[in-house]
């Protein structure tokens, strides 16, 4: 099963968020909501964004999938820690078969992960044009361990579901909340407080950098805001290392721990830096009717990007 992070234009799929903590699922039609469901998720299935027990996994999706009567064509995301996200500048080259073998050899040299052991893919994110000189591309290349992808394919497929494509939850979360028409002048921070916290920085509608947190949002401690800024602030920081990036203008909070009380105030603070929160549905059309009564929206922010698709 390959990861999909160039254009998919598979029609009528879920996206389906397999949080760790809950289900979420999203159909749209033509930009517009069409169906939005979640559940809770027993605890034990999901570790940190992987698979810990697929056979009681599947099971759960077959009676969610069930009970709602979803579609069994599924977009699925991942996030954890055996994702790398790099970006490279190389030679501009037409030929595809050359460039995929470029773009695998210049990952080969900065990605420490056995290439050999994960499924690779990229999306070409623009190119600069050189006074007297080859013009060149900047790409952005994702790297995921196979085996974590194949352990998660296979307890959707247990469950009597079809993949159609894989995602990464950062790029379905830039896709439903970046404001495709804005000017990139400045980077833009993304912290999606869910079952797993995850951070990316995005130029525009391109997701250029993410990576896990560890901070548990919703423990009530009084040094959770303190923890989740500081780990902000170092993402931001190594992304920053790199002298051409642009700096960082501002952080956007989703998922349900965005709504806890007084946080996006005490981060923009620690942080110094404007901390805002998310329309949970963005991009998406919620429709005439809108979510189920009882829905939590901040669930589906990710789903929604997952049906979104790369065709958008």
């Amino acid at each position: 099963m390959a990861l999909r992070t160039r254009k998919d234009r598979s029609t009528n799929a879920v996206g389906l968020d397999i949080d760790g903590v809950f289900l979420a699922a999203v159909q749209e039609s033509g930009g517009r909501l069409s169906q939005a469901v979640s559940t809770e998720l027993e605890p034990g299935l999901m570790t940190d964004g992987e698979v810990t027990d697929g056979t009681a996994l599947s099971q759960a999706l077959e009676r969610f999938f069930e009970a709602n009567k979803l579609p069994k064509r599924v977009r699925l995301g991942i996030s954890n820690q055996q994702i790398v996200v790099r970006q490279l500048e190389l030679p501009s080259i037409d030929d595809e078969r050359d460039r995929d073998a470029a773009i695998r050899f210049q990952a080969a040299e900065t990605i420490a992960m056995p290439l050999d052991e994960a499924i690779i893919d990229y999306t070409i994110v623009g190119g600069t044009d050189v006074p007297d000189g080859q013009p060149r591309m900047n790409v952005v290349v994702v790297a995921a361990r196979e085996s974590m992808v194949m352990s998660l394919v296979e307890a959707v497929r247990g469950a009597g579901l079809r993949p159609v494509g894989i995602d990464l939850n950062a790029f379905a979360l830039v896709r439903t909340l970046a404001n495709r028409h804005e000017a990139a002048e400045q980077a833009r921070v993304y912290c999606h407080l869910a079952g797993v916290t995850n951070l990316a920085i995005a130029l525009g509608s391109t997701c250029v950098f993410t990576r896990p947190l560890s901070t548990a949002w919703d423990s009530y401690e009084d040094d959770t805001a303190v923890s989740l800024a500081e780990e902000i602030r170092l993402s931001i920081d190594f992304y920053t290392a790199d002298p051409d990036v642009r700096f960082a203008g501002d952080v956007v909070l989703s998922g349900p721990g965005s709504q806890r009380e007084g946080l996006a105030e005490e981060l923009g603070r620690m942080l110094a830096l404007t901390v805002s929160v998310a329309d949970p549905l963005g991009n998406l059309d919620p429709g005439f009717d809108g979510l189920p009564a009882g829905e939590d929206p901040h669930r589906h922010t990710v789903a929604a990007g997952l049906a979104i698709g790369m065709a958008a």
